[in-house]
């Protein structure tokens, strides 16, 4: 981690007023949540069908007993990284942060102007009448039940059409943002920004991955990464393969 980069980020931070930051798994796997893609990940365990809405109603109870063994951690706690992003918009500084996470560790670090692009692990809901269940009492009915995944709360002929998923965005599935009005409102909002910050995404899932792209020209892009980007080689990015705990803290030391 060159002390040059770390200064012209601080610099760049230092001015900046509406950062808007990107996150993906690489943030909490210094909480200790596994990511998805790397040598260690969970697709090295299971393919990505797994995580898909067609397996979902294939094969529910799998479905749920991996979700709550790999994407399911409310014992975790957020990190330094998520402590200092909660700090700089209690600053004035960071304006939005849009997730990939499903975790809500950015909102238990203190972050407001949370957007959770592929939903949270922490609800599920009724694909018929839309009640809301937490994961815990999921568990519950998991450890209780035969069909736990079955909504109790209405009546269909088929029970297929009241199963309760989670949450998350699966393969084949879209969410709360995936329309016209929620993508206009995430480009908006970038294209507003002083300062995008990108951590711990390797921005190679669609359509996450494009909006870097939307920002202004001349607007400072910085990007905490392990691996590589495609935007690695963009005009006016500034590249850190580094932790993403520390860098934010040396950075923020010098704010």
């Amino acid at each position: 981690m060159g002390n040059n980069t770390i200064e012209e980020c601080a610099n760049i931070i230092k001015k900046s007023k509406n950062i808007v930051v990107l996150t993906g798994a690489g943030i909490s796997t210094e909480s200790g949540i596994k990511d998805f893609r790397s040598r260690t990940g969970i697709y090295k365990m299971a393919p990505e069908y797994i995580l898909s809405l067609d397996y979902f109603y294939e094969n529910p109870k799998d479905f749920y007993q991996f979700a709550f063994e790999n994407l399911y951690h409310p014992d975790s706690s957020p990190n330094k990284g998520h402590e200092i992003l909660a700090k700089w918009e209690n600053e004035g500084r960071v304006k939005h942060i849009i997730t990939q996470n499903i975790d809500r560790l950015h909102q238990k670090a203190g972050s407001k102007n949370v957007i959770e692009f592929h939903g949270t692990m922490e609800t599920a809901t009724c694909l018929n009448c839309d009640h809301k269940y937490s994961t815990e009492e999921m568990a519950q009915r998991y450890n209780q039940m035969d069909d736990f995944y079955v909504c109790d709360h209405c009546s269909t002929d088929d029970k297929e059409d009241r199963y309760i998923k989670p949450d998350v965005v699966l393969f084949g599935d879209t969410g709360d943002w995936f329309t016209v009005e929620g993508f206009n409102t995430i480009i908006d909002i970038i294209t507003e920004a002083d300062c995008v910050l990108v951590l711990g995404a390797s921005l190679k899932v669609t359509p996450f991955s494009t909006f870097p792209a939307y920002r202004e020209t001349g607007m400072p892009l910085i990007i905490i990464n392990k691996g590589d980007t495609s935007y690695d080689f963009e005009p006016d990015t500034y590249v850190i393969k580094d932790f993403i705990g520390e860098t934010l803290r040396r950075i923020d030391e010098r704010l």
